[in-house]
């Protein structure tokens, strides 16, 4: 699988997940915030470009060590205990970014001085949005696993653990996103458009702990490439 550019066809985000984002907790919602997710959703949907761009590379044992993960043909090593766990064992590694492009920055730009309130419901409307983009991606990634008869892992991105963030300039460069997706980072390796993820997963030879027992629980399922064939990502 080379890099290529995917439009994503995202018809809705949860709104659950819009309020987790902001914060809620099981407390009343008044009318008139209620109204402002819905507006915020509608407006989100609009505004947005979700796209994304995929790679895989065969992770490369000899020059990999512990704390560290190498991939073949790439020039990138992943670094840290806990993404050398998370693909501990696979013998190749899904790269992906997203971005919901820079529209949706422009309107968060514009309500922060028109409308503060609107801004943080559209931001969270966004990162919603743009978590199901890299659940699509994602999709095309455990399809190709299963497609070389591997079992995929899920994403984990920059950031987590002790897997650092400055690991996005390489990713970025490694997918060619800045050429492909417009995607940029700022002096503290934030990621510009600022809805915009990246992330790896491993392929490995076994089904992995954790994989969802049921099709309709895994978060890829609306995006999923595989179940068409009569088939799951658990073979």
């Amino acid at each position: 699988m080379t890099g290529m550019v995917e439009d994503f066809d995202i018809p809705s985000v949860d709104r659950g997940e819009v309020l987790r984002y902001l914060g809620h907790a099981g407390q009343d919602i008044p009318p008139d915030l209620d109204a402002r997710i819905d507006d915020a959703v509608a407006r989100c949907m609009e505004v947005a470009r979700p796209r994304g761009v995929t790679r895989v590379f065969d992770v490369d044992l000899p020059s990999s060590s512990p704390g560290r993960v190498a991939l073949a043909g790439a020039a990138l090593t992943l670094d840290g205990r806990d993404i050398s766990a998370h693909l501990g064992g696979a013998t190749a590694a899904g790269l992906l970014a997203v971005t919901l492009g820079i529209g949706i920055d422009r309107e968060l730009r514009l309500l922060s001085a028109t409308d503060p309130l609107a801004q943080v419901v559209l931001d969270a409307a966004a990162t919603a949005l743009v978590e199901r983009a890299a659940d699509a991606a994602e999709a095309l990634l455990v399809g190709e696993a299963a497609s070389r008869g591997l079992f995929a892992n899920d994403r984990y991105s920059c950031g987590y653990g002790d897997f650092p963030l400055d690991e996005q300039r390489s990713f970025v460069s490694t997918l060619d996103a800045g050429r492909l997706l417009g995607l940029g980072l700022t002096p503290s390796n934030l990621l510009v458009p600022t809805k915009s993820v990246t992330a790896v997963l491993g392929m490995f030879g076994e089904p992995q702990p954790g994989m969802p027992a049921l099709c309709p629980k895994c978060h890829c399922h609306d995006f999923c490439t595989i179940r068409a064939t009569g088939r799951t990502c658990r073979g």
